[in-house]
């Protein structure tokens, strides 16, 4: 359990996360993650990279749990840290990430896939970002790489899904495949990529960051304030407080 890498053919490297039973990640599993993308984009025989999870979904975002048992905001700070790190790690990482979505991919895991070259996504795969209902905010910058500036405004607000069916009709998921074809069909992608000239490969990575009409990095680092301030004022704990009493009820009540 973990963050995974390994080498998958010629040219391609694979980042599996497995977090247990969700894929909620500690603050040290990001930053694991973050090590891990790094690390597989420096090594110079490498030519892509493809993200991938096991388990229910792709990512369910931060460790709730790591906060609520923190007195203080420590816990809070690493997850915005080791968040930062792990987006800034796919999107700056020298060769081209392709992601691949199982299921559910909610909070933290809209900001590694909008920051994602190329999109994968199983048939029951589906994208939101539920920070609102948590206190939080963040993401926003990631989401808006995935959808129109008011769709995104809307599923901020509400803490709407999409289904990754939706999310292609955008153009922001390349291919929508069974579940049980996710990773082959990110495989067929990546090493299509991985049978380029690594050199131009890596120029054009460059090319295209250069280009990007918005800087993510300062985008959701000015996102992040917003939730700190929301903790200092004890908003995000008493919001956090109320989640949790609504599962212990539902759980009761089955």
């Amino acid at each position: 359990m973990g963050i995974i890498r390994h080498t998958e053919t010629e040219g391609v490297e694979v980042v599996t996360v497995d977090y247990a039973p969700v894929n909620a990640l500690p603050s040290d599993g990001w930053f694991a993650l973050a090590d891990a993308v790094t690390a597989a984009g420096r090594n110079p025989e490498t030519r892509v990279v493809v993200l991938r999870a096991e388990g229910r979904g792709f990512n369910a975002g931060v460790d709730i749990k790591e906060m609520n048992a923190d007195v203080g905001h420590t816990a809070l700070i690493r997850a915005n840290h080791g968040c930062f790190a792990a987006f800034a790690a796919i999107y700056d990482c020298e060769v081209p990430v392709v992601t691949a979505v199982n299921g559910f991919c909610l909070g933290g895991g809209i900001g590694l896939v909008g920051n994602s070259d190329v999109i994968i996504a199983s048939d029951d795969a589906t994208f939101g970002l539920p920070e609102v209902d948590r206190g939080a905010l963040g993401a926003a910058t990631h989401l808006s790489r995935l959808v129109p500036q008011h769709l995104m405004r809307t599923m901020f607000y509400t803490a709407g899904t999409l289904t990754a069916q939706q999310l292609h009709h955008y153009g922001s998921v390349f291919k929508v495949v069974p579940r049980a074809e996710l990773d082959a069909a990110a495989m067929e992608v990546a090493k299509n990529i991985a049978n380029k000239d690594g050199r131009v490969i890596r120029a054009a990575k460059k090319a295209l960051n250069g280009i990007d009409v918005q800087d993510v990095h300062k985008s959701y680092r000015f996102e992040q304030g917003f939730t700190m301030e929301l903790n200092l004022a004890g908003v995000a704990d008493e919001i956090r407080a109320r989640f949790d009493d609504d599962l212990a009820a539902q759980k009761k009540g089955k």
